[in-house]
């Protein structure tokens, strides 16, 4: 069975899950399968890893020309999302840090993200703002609306919630096999609706007004300041 036949068996299989049509043209699909909006931003794209079968949809904002962005496989960032690396100040000068993002992992749309880590297996839901420094253990869930403080660290099975983002209890040990599924079906759900596009990979691009707001606009290197 073919890997087209075994994901069209797949949804026939998952009723509520019925296939998202986008058009080819409007996306960039790579030879490891990540599949990233031309409508997107990626800024540094030298700096950014996307390791495969992930979903970078219309209006997000990579900035990886502040440090680092290593993405694991099967990870959906939703329309609008804003990826920053966290930062610190020290003597007036500013200094960015790396952000790494684990496998099996989904951002809702409009979420901005500044952590320094999200593990593998997080459900980041809409609308919410995970702020500087922050991480997020595996297996842990973030709900919609939530405004995360600094230095805020999320362990592993449980869920986060509110303004500001709180401990609200845990969650069940078979989390992971869910997300797991979850993000696999989001990316197989996915689906083009007519051939062409192309295979090159997206030009880097100068910061858009939302990803202009973020403090500094130069590449720092952990632990090294960069004049802000």
């Amino acid at each position: 069975m073919s890997q087209e036949t075994a994901d069209e068996f797949s949804l026939a299989l998952d009723l509520e899950a019925p296939p998202i049509y986008y058009n080819k043209a409007d996306y960039i699909q790579t030879a490891s399968g990540n599949k990233v909006s031309r409508n997107s931003v990626l800024c540094g794209s030298q700096n950014i890893s996307l390791v495969g079968n992930s979903v970078v949809k219309p209006g997000v904002v990579l900035r990886g020309d502040l440090q680092l962005l290593k993405i694991g496989k099967f990870v959906i960032i939703g329309d609008g999302c804003v990826l920053r690396p966290s930062y610190k100040k020290y003597k007036g000068n500013i200094a960015f840090f790396p952000m790494s993002i684990g496998d099996y992992v989904t951002i809702g749309p409009k979420s901005i993200v500044c952590a320094a880590q999200i593990g593998s297996c997080v459900d980041i839901g809409e609308n919410c703002v995970i702020s500087k420094r922050c991480i997020l253990k595996d297996n842990s869930m973030i709900l919609p609306n939530t405004i995360l403080p600094p230095d805020t660290i999320v362990p592993p099975l449980t869920v986060f919630g509110g303004v500001p983002g709180r401990y609200l209890g845990d969650i069940p040990e078979s989390q992971p096999f869910v997300q797991k599924e979850h993000a696999m079906t989001e990316y197989r759900r996915f689906r083009p609706t007519s051939k062409g596009g192309g295979g090159a990979t997206p030009k880097a691009s100068t910061p858009k007004a939302k990803a202009a707001k973020s403090p500094g606009s130069a590449p720092g290197t952990p632990g090294t300041p960069v004049s802000p």
